[in-house]
């Protein structure tokens, strides 16, 4: 899901600045910043925000004891626990309140396929947070799997509703010659992009602001998404799918890229759908629609149960599940 927190409880920390200010000095300091965690080995694993919550519940995790802590907990620390480089490099790249004694980080930095993201700090609770977590690792991997099967020559790609990057990163890693279009419709998900694809040390990747496709021209060979699903109160951007039981979002990412892929060209799309009495709505709409195109698709449940305390909501009175599914569609070669 895409979208930037400023600090750990929603509110600007004092040394700390937007996410989407990020200028090119501090860009350099944030990758110099990721370049060091690196050399520290560091590594973690971003989970649900509800798993999030419990951990730090507990009584031993009060404060930061290592830079997993500070940098994957969003737990409070002291400035002796990075170090006098580490804290400067935090500093210079200003994701941490200088003032006070208790420092906290802005950012959350999260490995993936040997990469290193840096996203929005817990909780993600900001209507601009840029969201990481268990949907961007099987989204990941979904989509490496079947760049790897595709077969096809891909010169233009587009990611939309990039978040920090990992889908756009995914592919222009895999695919050098091609041109990546990473879009979003907040800033500070395409500032982190950026930051993101330098420390990848990828070069063709473009961000840009765009809602959908709208920001961009021409006719894509490959477009994926990993768009928000969830029926969100708040309507948070990195949340809210609208439309019916939240695939409203998920829909239109289908509609655009049946009207923007190229002949041959391919839509990989990593969504929830809401699963009433064993029908899968949103299934049922997208495979009308590119049926209706002339496409060929394949369509999969990675997982058949996520985000399962989201049905103790309304919204979802007469939902049985959310599903993480994989829709791959083709437009035929000859078909203009």
């Amino acid at each position: 899901m895409s979208a930037a927190v400023f600090s750990l409880d929603g509110q600007r920390l004092d040394g700390a600045a937007p996410l989407d200010g990020i200028d090119q000095e501090r860009c350099e300091a944030l990758v110099r910043l990721g370049t060091a965690l690196r050399q520290h080995g560091y590594a973690f694993t971003t989970v649900t925000p509800l798993t999030h919550k419990r951990i730090n519940a507990r009584a031993s995790a009060g404060w930061a004891h290592d830079l997993s802590g500070i940098f994957g907990w969003s737990r409070p620390f002291t400035p002796a626990l990075p170090g006098p480089d580490l804290l400067a490099l935090m500093q210079a790249a200003r994701v941490v309140d200088n003032d006070a004694e208790l420092l906290r980080s802005s950012v959350r930095a999260s490995t993936l396929d040997g990469q290193l993201y840096f996203h929005s700090a817990y909780p993600t609770s900001a209507a601009d947070a840029v969201f990481f977590g268990p949907d961007t690792y099987r989204f990941v991997r979904a989509l490496r799997a079947s760049l790897a099967e595709c077969g096809q020559r891909i010169g233009r790609a587009a990611d939309i509703g990039c978040g920090a990057g990992p889908g756009a990163i995914t592919i222009a890693l895999a695919c050098p010659d091609a041109v990546v279009h990473a879009l979003d419709i907040n800033p500070a998900a395409l500032a982190l992009t950026e930051v993101n694809a330098r420390m990848a040390g990828v070069s063709n990747v473009v961000a840009a602001n765009s809602n959908l496709l709208n920001g961009v021209e021409g006719l894509f060979d490959l477009i994926v998404s990993n768009p928000p699903y969830l029926l969100d109160r708040e309507k948070r951007a990195y949340r809210h799918g609208g439309g019916d039981l939240g695939a409203g979002l998920s829909v239109a990412v289908v509609e655009a890229a049946i009207d923007r892929l190229a002949p041959g060209g391919t839509l990989m799309l990593y969504t929830g759908a809401a699963v009433v009495g064993n029908t899968d709505p949103f299934r049922q709409a997208a495979e009308a629609r590119l049926r209706a195109a002339g496409f060929s698709w394949t369509y999969e449940e990675i997982d058949p149960d996520v985000f399962g305390e989201e049905l103790e909501e309304a919204a979802y009175a007469f939902a049985d599940r959310i599903a993480a599914v994989w829709l791959v569609a083709r437009r035929p070669e000859g078909m203009p």
